[in-house]
């Protein structure tokens, strides 16, 4: 049997759930194809642990393939990130308390890596699924971004292609507010396209994706 990893993480910033693990807690256990499945785990919102939770996952599962998801406040679709950048620049506490600012996720580590999933192929499946989907080109600079950073640099030279994708709001997470959501059967979904698409695509397609600001 073959594993796809997929991790959401726990609450954070006084939230009671985090939309990332309520999707893909129910993607638990699904075949992708025969032989293929899915294996969904929570990782903690924290700087300090997130990375080497991620880690002991993969030493312990010997997955095919990773995909991390988070929560992207004010986005409003299924972001496929396109880059991980070397630098942590926390705007509010993580759930240890803890506000790096201006520091690198490596001292010595490169200054970005690529996902190695097939974006555009992702992104199109997700909206032919009738759900809301982009390539992101930023994956901030809070815990998604140093899990997504730690993730690449773990499987780099490696034959396991691995990611990162953001999700929105849950609605009753922003009811009274003007900030985007989407509800929980579609954003599980879209994801479940869109890791069907990157298990079964190995070279992605030529689509604009990109952004002029």
């Amino acid at each position: 049997m073959q594993i796809v990893l997929l991790t959401g993480f726990e609450p954070f910033d006084k939230d009671l759930v985090n939309p990332s693990w309520e999707a893909v807690r129910q993607l638990d256990g699904v075949q992708l194809e025969a032989g293929v499945q899915i294996v969904a785990r929570q990782l903690p919102c924290a700087f300090a642990t997130a990375g080497g939770g991620l880690t002991r996952l993969i030493d312990e599962l010997h997955p095919a393939m990773v995909i991390a998801t988070g929560l992207g406040p004010g986005r409003s679709d299924i972001s496929i990130e396109r880059v991980a950048i070397n630098v942590n620049d926390a705007r509010i506490p993580d759930n240890l308390g803890e506000q790096p600012v201006d520091t690198p996720v490596l001292a010595d580590g490169p200054v970005a890596y690529f996902t190695t999933l097939p974006i555009k192929a992702m992104v199109k499946a997700v909206r032919e699924a009738g759900v809301a989907a982009s390539v992101s080109q930023t994956a901030g600079t809070f815990v998604c971004n140093q899990v997504f950073y730690l993730l690449q640099h773990a499987l780099a030279g490696s034959q396991v292609r691995s990611g990162f994708i953001h999700v929105p709001f849950l609605p009753e997470q922003v009811t009274g507010s003007q900030r985007p959501s989407m509800e929980l059967g579609k954003m599980v979904a879209g994801l479940q396209a869109a890791v069907l698409t990157a298990w079964q695509t190995p070279v992605d397609v030529v689509e604009v994706g990109g952004q002029v600001s």
